[in-house]
């Protein structure tokens, strides 16, 4: 039997849309694009929806009485209406667009953060969050003389829930956790933790900006009161990221930023907000990154996310086959079956900035550092990994070319030291 015909997706059909996975750098060397958890490149569909929008319908969103002006506009609330649907929303306006996950995330700690947390109250994140899910909640305890504590993990890179019940009580006001680690890979239980620190009188924000492009997001079978996503991550531009609440949690929340849009009237002393989901976006939004948001949706939908994350599970199992057989390399994360298309690692010997240097002359693009979680490679006990992340968009003979290129690797500094 071909052995394409027993993967959910056909990998090589869908690279045909993305220009920039046939290009070639340093000396005429192929391409193997290894950064996706980084960001993802962007499909000829997407780009095709940014330049239509700017050479046919482009104009400011819901300020202009023309024609053109209501062009942008429908595109821009079609994609607020793709995202709704893409995450399960009950409401439209419950889906805010931000510039990114980071904005997302510090919009919920300055609005809602300091109109709800006081001193003595207590925040709940977890030591495997990227730094964008963990400054913010720094300066509001900060701001407010809250008391911010961490879930640890174990030996496996896995929430010790146990722990974390010890640490939830009447003083906990807020979990933040990521639904899948940037770094390990791990797939948090969302659904658990929620139905926990709800029981304690918390509220959870999750950080799903490495999840929702390969794995389904449903908000309301999550049940979380916040979560952030970002944009660049799941094929569309940089430049726009979404905040999904309830509409309760929303209404009760002050506005973020002041200026244009958010408000309804603006005397000289006083201003009134304006509705959702104006409220929250302040200024020109990000018009044309979200309509590419919209067609990134899109094109998503089209594979499917069950068949993605299927697959991505199979490259993943692939790179650990792969990387033990080179030798020496060290991977951090879970067991595979609670394992997201991310693989970190260390190579015995070789520091992680080398390895990526290494990879890079034979093509491959990989991350290499701390991945702006520092206290996580703290608990790992390294000061740096390497990071190899997946979309499907990959090969499994680009899982082999990384293996051959490390083992390579290990060889070049093998003499080196000889």
């Amino acid at each position: 039997m071909d052995a394409l015909a027993t993967l959910p997706l056909d990998p090589q059909a869908l690279r045909a849309d993305f220009p920039i996975l046939s290009t070639t750098i340093h000396d005429n060397v192929p391409l193997v694009y290894l950064d996706s958890a980084a960001t993802t490149q962007r499909p000829r569909q997407v780009i095709a929806a940014i330049v239509d929008t700017y050479e046919r319908h482009y104009a400011n969103v819901h300020r202009g009485i023309h024609w053109l002006s209501d062009q942008s506009t429908d595109l821009f609330e079609e994609a607020r209406e793709s995202v709704r649907a893409f995450i399960n929303a009950p409401a439209r306006e419950e889906v805010i667009f931000t510039h990114g996950t980071t904005e997302s995330i510090n919009l919920v700690a300055r609005s809602w953060g300091d109109a709800n947390v006081r001193t003595g109250d207590e925040i709940i994140a977890t030591v495997m969050e990227h730094h964008s899910n963990l400054v913010p909640w720094q300066q509001l305890a900060e701001r407010s003389g809250a008391v911010l504590r961490h879930i640890p993990i174990d030996d496996n890179g896995e929430l010790i829930l146990d722990e974390f019940d010890k640490l939830l009580s009447e003083r906990t006001r807020l979990v933040a956790v990521s639904a899948v680690s940037n770094v390990l890979g791990t797939i948090n239980p969302i659904e658990e933790i929620v139905r926990r620190a709800h029981a304690a009188g918390a509220l959870v924000l999750v950080d799903a900006a490495q999840s929702a492009a390969h794995m389904p997001t449903d908000v309301q079978r999550w049940n979380a009161d916040f979560v952030a996503i970002s944009g660049h991550k799941m094929l569309a531009p940089t430049g726009v990221g979404v905040l999904w609440s309830r509409r309760e949690l929303l209404d009760a929340m002050p506005p973020f930023l002041g200026g244009g849009s958010m408000i309804r009237r603006v005397k000289l002393d006083s201003f009134e907000p304006a509705d959702l989901p104006a409220k929250f976006e302040a200024g020109t939004p990000p018009i044309v990154p979200a309509i590419g948001l919209g067609a990134a949706i899109d094109y998503i939908n089209a594979i499917g996310l069950e068949k993605i994350h299927a697959y991505e599970q199979i490259l993943t199992r692939r790179a650990h086959d792969v990387l033990a057989d080179v030798g020496g390399v060290k991977i951090f994360g879970p067991p595979l079956e609670n394992k997201a298309g991310i693989v970190s690692f260390t190579v015995e010997g070789v520091h992680a900035h080398d390895v990526a240097q290494l990879l890079d002359r034979q093509g491959i693009a990989v991350r290499a550092g701390h991945h702006c979680t520092m206290p996580l490679h703290k608990r790992l006990g390294v000061t740096a990994t390497a990071r190899v992340s997946f979309y499907f968009y990959n090969t499994l003979d680009e899982i082999d070319l990384l293996g051959r290129a490390l083992a390579d690797a290990k060889g070049v500094f093998r003499r080196r030291k000889a």
